[in-house]
């Protein structure tokens, strides 16, 4: 299992940003995809088109989203904690994503920045 954190700047403030990512209709507008979500702790989420599912495990409005990923035949939960803190360029994004399988972490890693948070950021600009 290895760990991923990394940092990226969204132009947009962080309540706007918050909404981006816990927002079915908002999530589709910026991944063209259909989604599932909800800010419900123990709800189950779908992103992707299915590609990324889930369950939502804890929310601080405007500020942090807990989730735990599905991964086949995973017997270590994997979580996903993304920290929104305010920056002067709108705002800085913490992400950490925890137990990722040794053999998901590059198509991960890469998702995150290549598609996830690449896509996110091209929205706002």
């Amino acid at each position: 299992m290895k760990d991923f954190k990394k940092y990226y700047i969204i132009p947009e403030e962080p309540e706007i940003v918050y909404q981006a990512l816990t927002n079915a209709h908002t999530i589709r507008l910026w991944t063209g995809s259909p989604a599932t979500m909800s800010t419900e702790p123990g709800s189950e989420f779908s992103l992707w088109d299915g590609s990324i599912t889930g369950k939502n495990l804890e929310f601080v409005e405007n500020k942090k989203i807990v989730q735990k990923w599905d991964f086949d035949g995973q017997e270590e939960d994997s979580i996903v904690t993304i920290i929104l803190h305010p920056h002067k360029l709108g705002t800085s994004v913490e992400l950490r994503h925890s137990n990722i399988p040794d053999d998901a972490y590059d198509d991960i890693s890469e998702g995150w920045t290549g598609s996830y948070f690449k896509e996110l950021g091209m929205f706002y600009e």
